[in-house]
């Protein structure tokens, strides 16, 4: 292709409308025109970046490791600039440029950079605005991106925990109708017994131990009760289903025999099934209270970890609940690791001024990684404190620590230690400018065997940093 020829693609262009041609054409004087055929990689994540290309003609997409694969999330047609641009401070490659058609590029080496940001001004600052109008829309995206990854991760344990208690519920529905129509039978068989009212008396008494809530028992305690009603069943010529029901409440083998004794032998039967009938019954009310007690738990934390039911103002925010909203959507992550998960916050913690839902983010964000830097049994510690006029909010692990030689890129946007597809590097950064965007700090130490981030946020006198407030 003629030099004039691209020199007038290059001034037909949007980006250069204001560029005068004596510097376009030294852009082309000074690069090259390349053709790079469609299905070719440019590069690959944090690949050194050498290279700015303004597309003459195609199509380039932008893809990033995400979730174990490549996603593509950016493309650049014909007018737009890829790679690296002068007073752009990403020296690496985010993800990897795909060549989707068949792409023409005046490409110009960063070698070339002094010299055009000396000899040709309008064009250094067209590709500046560029740089900016470029980074601000791939920062928009990054950070929905993020968000996005965030959410679903969180969906994903919020619908594993909802669906335990979910099922549980179900399942003791289910064997309710079977238990109450065992209580009924055993109830009909009791009434043809025609006892006395001294008899039946006795037999509510046994019963009322069923209604109270049943003792907490090791699985020792537990194991030697069972064996203790099995053996009681037995002497008495019982059928031993009904033991299972008996050993889980609070109904004694004493009481059983008492019971025993003031009964005629006939009727002994159908009244240790009534009992144990009704022991089961309320066991399965207890069950489906507990289960749906939980869903209820677990939605309260969804509603307060996202303030769904708030208007995106400030507004002043409960640290300690947010914390322990937190906690609850991260519980699943805890258990599967076996980690334990410590919170203490200090009693009568005043509220900050600020945005919830964003602060709540932070939380998320630090105990996440907190739970990906520990092992197996590892321990995570949460703490909530006055510090003067701020609350300082410490998450510690107990994991290997944060190597010497990225400490100072821990807040980089794009920096993750994670496998490629498991993290954005978007994380902390996003911390950090909620944080500042509240005009407090976010600093950490770091060592091996104990790593903790600390959160320095302003009360709600500090109202004046807020914007809107």
């Amino acid at each position: 292709m003629q030099s004039e020829a691209v020199v007038d693609r290059l001034a037909a262009l949007p980006v250069f409308q204001s560029v005068p041609r004596t510097e376009l054409e030294w852009l082309v004087q000074h690069g090259e025109v390349r053709t790079v055929a469609a299905g070719t990689v440019l590069n690959v994540p944090d690949q050194p970046i050498d290279e700015m290309a303004i597309l003459l003609a195609g199509r380039a997409g932008l893809r990033m490791p995400r979730a174990g694969g490549m996603r593509k999330l950016q493309e650049a047609g014909a007018g737009q600039i890829i790679g690296t641009l002068p007073y752009s401070r990403i020296q690496r490659a985010p993800g990897s440029v795909f060549i989707e058609e068949d792409m023409t590029a005046v490409v110009l080496h960063r070698r070339h950079f002094p010299a055009l940001m000396r000899e040709c001004v309008e064009l250094t600052t067209a590709l500046v605005h560029h740089m900016l109008d470029r980074a601000r829309a791939f920062r928009t995206l990054q950070l929905d991106d993020e968000r996005l990854e965030s959410l679903s991760r969180l969906a994903s344990g919020f619908a594993h925990e909802l669906n335990n208690p979910a099922s549980a519920a179900a399942r003791t529905a289910q064997s309710l109708v079977d238990l109450l129509e065992d209580q009924e039978r055993a109830a009909r068989e009791l009434a043809a017994a025609r006892l006395s009212d001294a008899h039946l008396a006795a037999i509510d008494a046994v019963r009322r131990d069923c209604s109270r809530e049943a003792a907490r028992r090791t699985a020792l305690e537990a194991a030697d009760r069972e064996d203790d009603i099995a053996e009681w069943l037995t002497r008495h010529d019982l059928e031993p289903a009904a033991g299972e029901a008996l050993a889980r409440s609070d109904v004694t083998p004493s009481a059983l025999e008492n019971l025993a004794r003031t009964l005629p032998a006939e009727a002994l039967r159908c009244a240790v099934q009534w009992i144990a009938s009704a022991c089961a019954v309320r066991m399965a009310s207890r069950q489906i209270t507990a289960a749906t007690a939980r869903i209820h738990d677990l939605v309260d934390a969804v509603r307060g970890f996202t303030f769904m039911d708030r208007q995106g103002v400030p507004e002043d925010v409960d640290v300690a609940r947010g914390l322990a909203d937190t906690l609850a959507m991260l519980e699943g992550k805890a258990r599967a690791k076996s980690a334990a998960v410590h919170l203490e916050t200090a009693p009568g913690l005043p509220r900050l001024y600020g945005f919830g839902s964003e602060i709540n983010q932070v939380w998320q964000k630090l105990v996440d990684n907190a739970l990906d830097a520990v092992g197996d049994q590892g321990h995570v510690t949460i703490t909530a404190t006055m510090r003067g006029d701020s609350i300082l909010v410490r998450v510690a692990d107990d994991g290997p620590g944060i190597p010497e030689a990225i400490r100072p890129r821990v807040f980089d946007p794009f920096f993750t230690t994670k496998p490629i597809g498991q993290g954005t590097g978007l994380g902390l950064d996003i911390a950090r400018r909620i944080v500042h965007l509240h005009g407090g700090d976010i600093t950490f130490n770091t060592q091996p065997g104990h790593t903790v981030f600390k959160v320095t946020l302003p009360l709600a006198g500090s109202k004046a940093v807020m914007p809107g407030a």
